[in-house]
């Protein structure tokens, strides 16, 4: 009975030692967040649910999208007013900044951030603010449009 025992126990042990690295591994990747979602340059804007590229995956797109609510585009439905980080993973030079607007329609009247492709990404979107008093960008993004740096006025860039 003993060695029944014994042999209960040494599995037991080596079981807990096939989770443990697979454990320590998954937790690595969830502290990388954004660098660990870095695709390299792929030509594409994405944008997250939670902080830290983490949570949902709202969207991929390489083209404009005029309304993150209708059902056309990459970003539909309820992925308006959701996003928490975003990434610019485009390809540089020309339209190679995502401008990101508090409204549909890409209407600069009522506020606008931009992304560089130099950034890389905005991983908390709750300490920018719209231009023009829009207010926090933390879930508050209705469309995007790829943009020239010299489309987004001082105090409209993403960190």
């Amino acid at each position: 009975m003993r060695k029944l025992g014994t042999a209960v126990a040494v599995l037991g042990l080596a079981a807990l030692g096939a989770i443990a690295p697979a454990t320590s591994a998954q937790a690595a990747a969830q502290a990388e967040g954004c660098d660990q979602a870095w695709p390299g340059r792929d030509g594409n804007v994405r944008a997250w649910q939670h902080n830290d590229c983490r949570g949902y995956l709202l969207g991929v797109d390489a083209g404009d999208d005029a309304d993150w609510s209708d059902g056309a585009g990459a970003f539909q439905g309820s992925d308006y007013n959701e996003a928490s980080s975003v990434m610019n993973s485009g390809y540089t030079g020309g339209l190679d900044v995502v401008a990101f607007y508090l409204t549909a329609k890409h209407l600069h009247q009522f506020g606008y951030v931009c992304l560089s492709p130099y950034e890389l990404y905005a991983d908390n979107l709750t300490d920018n603010y719209f231009t023009n008093g829009g207010g926090v960008v933390n879930d508050r993004i209705g469309s995007h449009k790829w943009v020239t740096a010299s489309a987004c006025g001082a105090g409209s860039w993403l960190t």
